[in-house]
């Protein structure tokens, strides 16, 4: 997916400035309605990982096609809204910017718009077969959707010579065409968790209730977190095109510093909630602090390897002048502040497996806002420090996190059952 984002990026890099920053936009408001996506399909990964450690596999299958139904009707009415409400919706959110940006803009997001409700049958499924412990054919599809993403972007620009829509169609094709597929591989007989019939997808309180217990407040915490990012984007947006562009950039390349953690969160949701199910409390706990060493360790190589090699990084993107010089600067200073993220972003992972979603909800809607928000605008507009003070904003907030989940994890010692 990271490499989707950041192949779209590059081959949009060679239509001008313009065409990156309206892009850029779009994607910081498709990054707050795939965190939505991503909270809901975790709840569904806890409960589903909490039954299969119950041995009651049936119960899982359930589930999952409750949380096909739950995700697919929430983003087709996210998508009827975008599509309604397009420029409006543009305007609102990132201001006056060149008109050529936001016609860019406008013209990404009709297509990645209609493809929200693929994108959620795809997650949705993905989730059940990683519940399952089958994360190769999850893989395997994101590698198969990535490169037919991929051969569209460079047949539409480069072949046809098309603007961003060369963009936003191949993204929309390989989203319908991955949620077909690996809807049929998930039908097969040998899969443990598998939608055996439609009353799977008809409304059952009682699981909808344990999915959005966890989802409800992962999704007000991704879509709050989110939203405040977006009213970062819009301040940027005030500092000029080369900003803008500078911006994108860099926030795609440190992307892949989030990889490790994100990938071992993802992992350690169904095995937190595997020994919780099993009433292994302590194993839980040790899981925690493991996959918080590799987090360590994987990090370190991939920030060693990005610091090298940021000037050549960046100069993939055809930034000049300015703007390289600003998303280099950016890049480097991400890459030192990532010695706090695993514990500020990998913990919570942990609270959420054992039912304190609430409480990471809580953490992180008030940092969000008292630091990242509030220092943002006092750093750039007060004190004048530029694109850079949003990410001085971001580190305050990240010290906060980590102070707060250290004290947590240490008092809890063992058994918060759900």
């Amino acid at each position: 997916m990271v490499l989707v984002g950041m192949a779209d990026v590059l081959m949009v890099a060679t239509l001008g400035e313009t065409a990156v920053s309206g892009v850029s936009l779009v994607d910081s408001l498709n990054m707050l309605l795939l965190q939505v996506l991503f909270a809901l399909t975790a709840g569904g990964t806890v409960i589903c990982a909490r039954f299969i450690g119950s041995k009651d596999e049936n119960t899982a299958a359930k589930v999952g096609g409750q949380l096909l139904f739950i995700t697919v009707v929430s983003l087709t009415l996210v998508t009827l809204v975008l599509l309604v409400g397009n420029c409006s919706i543009l305007s609102l959110m990132f201001g006056q910017v060149e008109k050529s940006v936001m016609d860019n803009a406008a013209l990404y997001m009709i297509f990645t718009s209609l493809s929200l409700p693929f994108l959620a049958i795809y997650h949705s499924a993905a989730s059940v077969f990683r519940a399952q412990g089958k994360t190769r054919i999850s893989m395997l599809m994101s590698l198969f959707m990535n490169v037919l993403n991929i051969l569209g972007n460079a047949i539409c620009i480069f072949g046809l010579r098309m603007g961003v829509e060369g963009v936003g169609i191949p993204t929309f094709i390989s989203r319908v065409v991955g949620a077909i597929v690996i809807l049929l591989l998930l039908q097969k007989k040998n899969n443990s968790l598998r939608i055996k019939s439609l009353s799977y997808l008809t409304p059952n309180g009682k699981l909808l209730k344990n999915i959005l217990s966890i989802g409800i407040p992962n999704s007000i915490e991704s879509s709050i977190f989110n939203l405040g990012k977006l009213i970062l984007q819009s301040l940027v947006s005030t500092l000029g095109t080369p900003a803008i562009a500078a911006f994108a950039v860099a926030s795609n390349l440190v992307t892949y510093l989030y990889l490790p953690g994100n990938a071992l969160g993802a992992g350690l949701l169904i095995i937190i909630g595997r020994c919780y199910g099993a009433g292994e409390y302590e194993q839980a706990r040790y899981y925690m602090k493991k996959l918080l060493v590799i987090n360590y360790a994987v990090l370190a190589i991939i920030g060693t390897a990005m610091y090298a090699t940021t000037p050549l990084l960046v100069s993939w993107y055809s930034l000049v002048g300015t703007s390289a010089d600003l998303a280099g600067a950016l890049v480097i200073s991400h890459i030192i502040a990532m010695i706090l993220w695993p514990l500020a972003f990998l913990t919570p992972y942990y609270f959420r497996a054992v039912g304190r979603a609430t409480f990471t909800m809580v953490v992180a809607v008030v940092t969000m806002w008292v630091f990242r928000v509030g220092f943002a605008y006092l750093f750039v507009n007060v004190l004048n420090m530029g694109v850079m003070g949003i990410w001085y904003a971001m580190y305050l907030d990240w010290v906060c996190r980590v102070v707060v989940y250290i004290i947590a994890f240490s008092r809890d010692k063992n058994k918060y059952r759900s």
